[in-house]
């Protein structure tokens, strides 16, 4: 009997199956999205404006990933996984995450620190920088003879995968002409083609190697040009400080979609 029909024919009840999903996907409950039922291949996208701390998000729960569950009989609670960070904002400081991993380390030893967790955590942590869509695409394309290598030198696998930000090249690929790829020009990598390759790139790599994804995305404006917007502001700014003028702005104005409707889909297929 092949596999398949060994499938259909299997009888199995609710509880088996809910016990046989959850261990072979179990829930993340990693700070700070540990309020938020995520599991290996869910697809997180972390969306607001700059000051908004999406970073520091994905800071934390990296975090929370690279650290052991217990060490040395001392309890940290983490996945002791790696971490694949994506910097396309280029404006990561692995600095602050240094930090908070060692304010970690120190927090759960009672004042003292443990140089040796604290490099074996940063082995895990594997940081990409990427100054374009295209070197983004190749880097997704080669990436995982390096995870494999990655997790084999670490002794454990891949949980997240972090982009920060997907939107970095948005408005750069936009306002570039499309480039040739063959000598007669009968293909172009336009800036469609350019989102469409690498969504399926990453469900590729999803595939082959299931992780949680977590992606941040700067908003823009939805009502309205920019330019009508600042002239509001200007107009307003002599009346209210920053702070008000801030508060108003974020609550008189909705944001709106702007990534291509081939990223949208990634969502449905996880």
């Amino acid at each position: 009997m092949s596999s398949f029909e060994g499938w259909m024919n299997g009888d199995e009840t609710a509880k088996e199956m809910l016990t046989r999903v959850l261990k072979e996907r179990p829930f993340l409950l990693i700070p700070p999205l540990h309020r938020v039922p995520l599991r290996v291949g869910n697809i997180v996208e972390i969306v607001g404006s700059s000051p908004s701390a999406k970073t520091e998000i994905l800071i934390q729960a990296s975090i929370n990933c690279i650290l052991p569950k217990e060490w040395k009989g001392v309890h940290f609670g983490g996945l002791e996984r790696l971490v694949i960070y994506f910097d396309l904002d280029c404006r990561f400081d692995v600095e602050r995450l240094a930090q908070s991993l060692r304010h970690h380390i120190v927090e759960a030893n009672e004042t003292h620190f443990d140089e040796e967790l604290f490099l074996s955590c940063m082995r895990r942590f594997l940081y990409v920088r990427c100054y374009n869509s295209f070197e983004f695409l190749a880097t997704l394309k080669t990436l995982r003879p390096r995870l494999q290598k990655e997790s084999e030198a670490n002794g454990v696998g891949a949980h997240f995968l972090m982009i920060d930000s997907i939107s970095a090249f948005y408005w750069a690929d936009r306002a570039s002409a499309p480039l040739a790829l063959a000598a007669n020009n009968r293909k172009s990598f336009s800036f469609h083609s350019v989102v469409e390759t690498i969504v399926q790139e990453i469900q590729k790599l999803l595939q082959v190697q299931p992780m949680l994804l977590l992606a941040t995305k700067a908003t823009v404006l939805g009502d309205g040009s920019f330019t009508s917007e600042l002239k509001r502001l200007v107009q307003k700014w002599s009346s209210q400080d920053a702070s008000s003028l801030k508060s108003s702005s974020a609550s008189q104005h909705s944001y709106r979609e702007y990534m291509p409707s081939i990223w949208q889909v990634i969502y449905s297929l996880h």
